[in-house]
C-alpha cells in the first residue's frame, strides 16, 4: 500500500513514527548525574537513581564531585547535567549569596525530592568531647572544602562562639582520621544516619552529638532554609538520647535547558517506584512526589511540573 498525502493513515503513521523517535532520544540522552565523593550520602544514592534509571532504559551517568556546592555551578553551566543539592546551598546559589556571592544560578531547575538532611557531629569517647562549646581549637573535618557542610558548621560554631580548626577532605577519610586519632572530631550533614558518622560509632567507642536548643534557635535565625529536627535513640550505635540539630532537604536539580521530554522521562521513572528504598536506595524513603512540595526555593522544570500536574500534586506558590 502507497500512502498518499492528505491520507489520514500516512499523517497517523508519521506520529507515530515521531513519538517513538522521541522517546528514544530521551532515554539515550547523554545525561550526567553530579553527586559527591567517597564516603556521602549523595554518591550511593545517585549510583541507586541510575541503576534504576537503566532498568527503565533511561541511561545517567554517576560523576563524583566535591558535593552540592559543585554540583549547582555544574547544572547551572551545562544542559545536559542534573545533579544532587542540598536545598539551602540551592537557596544560596539562586540569590547569589554564600558561596555563590555576586552570581545567581538562573538555570538551575528542581526535577524531584530526595531526603531530608541533617547535620551532627562524631568523635571517640576517649575526647571528652560532648558538644559545640568543647570543640574550641580542636581539629574538626567538615567534608569537601567550601561545600555545605563546611558553611553550616562555620555558621554553628559561630553561634556557639568557639574557634575550631577546619580540616577538610571526603568524609570517608575524614572518619578513618577520627579513629586513628588524627582529628578530634567529624561534621558531616546527610540523611540519618549519616555514613561516615556510622563508620566512626560503629568502628570505634565513639559519641555522635548535636547542637543545644538554643544554639538550633540561633543557627536557624541565621539560616532560614533550615529547620529543626530530633535524632531519635539508637539511631548510632550506643546513642541514648535524642540528638537536636537542624535540618534541610535535597533535590536532584536540572538545567533549564535539559529537553522536557528528558526531565519528565526522568522525573515520572524515579518517583513512580513502588518502593524506593529498595527500588533506588535505603535512604530514598523520601523520594516520593507528595514530599516535591517541601521546594519553596527553586523554580520546577517544566518536565518536571508536567508529571506533578498528571499526578495531581499541588506545589507552593513562588
Amino acid at each position: 500500500m502507497i500512502c498518499r498525502p492528505r491520507v489520514p493513515a500516512c499523517g497517523l503513521l508519521a506520529l507515530i513514527v515521531w513519538f517513538a523517535t522521541a522517546a528514544i532520544a530521551q532515554t539515550t540522552a547523554p545525561v550526567t548525574l553530579m553527586t559527591a565523593g567517597d564516603g556521602s550520602a549523595f554518591l550511593p544514592y545517585g549510583q541507586g537513581v541510575a541503576a534504576y534509571l537503566a532498568k527503565k532504559d533511561i541511561r545517567v551517568e554517576v560523576r563524583k564531585s566535591g558535593g552540592s556546592n559543585d554540583n549547582l555551578m555544574a547544572v547551572d553551566s551545562t544542559p545536559m547535567t542534573i545533579g544532587t543539592a542540598f536545598m539551602a546551598s540551592a537557596f544560596e546559589a539562586i540569590n547569589g549569596t554564600g558561596f555563590a556571592a555576586g552570581h545567581r544560578h538562573e538555570n538551575v531547575r528542581a526535577l524531584f525530592p530526595m531526603y531530608e538532611t541533617s547535620f551532627q557531629v562524631a568523635a571517640l569517647r576517649s575526647s571528652g568531647l560532648r558538644s559545640l562549646a568543647d570543640l574550641d581549637g580542636k581539629k574538626v573535618g567538615v567534608g569537601p572544602a567550601r561545600g555545605p557542610a563546611e558553611g553550616f558548621f562555620r555558621a554553628a560554631a559561630e553561634v556557639a562562639n568557639v574557634k575550631p580548626i577546619i580540616v577538610n577532605g571526603d568524609p570517608a577519610a575524614l572518619s578513618r582520621q577520627v579513629l586513628n586519632g588524627e582529628i578530634d572530631a567529624l561534621w558531616q550533614g546527610a540523611v540519618v544516619p549519616i555514613p561516615s558518622l556510622t563508620a566512626v560509632a560503629d568502628q570505634g567507642d565513639a559519641i555522635v552529638f548535636g547542637l543545644s536548643d538554643a544554639e538550633v534557635a540561633a543557627v536557624l535565625g541565621k539560616l532560614p532554609a533550615l529547620s529543626p529536627t530530633t535524632i531519635p535513640p539508637g539511631t548510632y550505635k550506643g546513642q541514648a538520647g535524642e540528638i537536636k540539630s537542624f535540618s534541610a532537604w535535597n533535590f536532584v536539580v536540572a538545567n533549564k535547558d535539559l529537553p522536557d521530554e528528558v526531565a519528565y522521562a526522568i522525573t515520572k521513572a524515579v518517583l513512580s517506584a513502588d518502593d524506593p528504598r529498595s527500588d533506588i536506595y535505603p535512604t530514598a524513603s523520601g523520594t516520593r512526589a507528595a514530599n516535591a512540595a517541601n521546594n519553596r526555593i527553586v523554580p520546577f522544570h517544566p518536565g518536571a511540573l508536567r508529571f506533578y500536574r498528571e499526578a495531581g500534586i499541588a506545589l507552593p506558590a513562588r
